[in-house]
Formats: structure tokens, C-alpha cells, sequence
């Protein structure tokens, strides 16, 4: 279910405020399943965004649509106390 009042483009400021921070991603895979694991906001493109997971043994999707938040597939949280990463 779409939220109203947000729009694509608050969306994708919001992702841009984050990029290269530490998030956490808490994901619907359906039928009441969800998955949450730690990573960093690695890439925001104009279509897209990119996470990497800590967890080197993730094997999953690391690339989500805008969207997919809208539709609240996805769900992305600035992790607490994570600081910005250089590099």
C-alpha cells in the first residue's frame, strides 16, 4: 500500500541525506516474512540505490527502487551512533 502525502522525490532526498552512512534495512519478503540486517548506503543513482551488507555471508538483494519504499517493501533506518565512513 502506497502512503500518501510521500512523494518519489522526498524519497530519494532522504536516501541522498544517507549515503554513505550506516543503515539498517529491514526488508518484506512476503507472507509475513521480514529480514533486517546491517549495512552501509553505498550508492544512490537516479533510478536506484545500493546497500552493502556487514555480513559478508549475505546473499540477498543489494540494490532497491524508490519504490520499493514507497510501497513499504523496504524500509531503511539511519543506524544509531554510525558514523560516516570515508572512503
Amino acid at each position: 500500500m502506497i502512503k500518501s502525502g510521500t512523494s518519489i522525490y522526498a524519497v530519494k532526498q532522504a536516501i541522498a541525506e544517507c549515503a554513505d552512512c550506516d543503515v539498517i534495512v529491514k526488508l518484506n519478503l512476503g507472507r509475513n516474512k521480514f529480514t533486517t540486517f546491517k549495512a552501509t548506503l553505498s550508492g544512490v543513482y537516479p533510478a536506484i540505490f545500493t546497500v552493502t551488507p556487514h555480513d559478508k555471508n549475505f546473499v540477498g538483494k543489494t540494490a532497491y527502487s524508490y519504490s520499493e519504499i514507497l510501497c513499504g517493501r523496504v524500509k531503511i533506518t539511519k543506524a544509531q551512533g554510525g558514523a560516516e565512513r570515508s572512503g
